[in-house]
């Protein structure tokens, strides 16, 4: 569907506030998601590269979880 008609639905406005915060959400996960990568690249204990994999992980699965609510957000209009 083109953005311009998914444009012309409106959320009500509980679900407009959800969703700027779920957005918002999004971006500070993606940056801590960056920053998790950048000590992984410069890590060099094992420990320590270990920590970095587990927190990617984490970080990744929960963009996934809030990505997937805006899309659900979106499709319940």
């Amino acid at each position: 569907m083109p953005q311009s008609v998914q444009r012309s639905r409106r959320l009500a406005p509980a679900q407009e506030e959800e969703r700027r915060e779920l957005v918002s959400s999004l971006a500070r996960t993606r940056t801590l998601i960056n920053q998790a990568y950048s000590g992984f690249n410069m890590a060099r204990d094992s420990d320590l590269i270990e920590s970095y994999v587990f927190e990617i992980n984490a970080l990744q699965a929960r963009y996934n979880y809030l990505l997937r609510r805006v899309k659900e957000l979106e499709g319940a209009t």
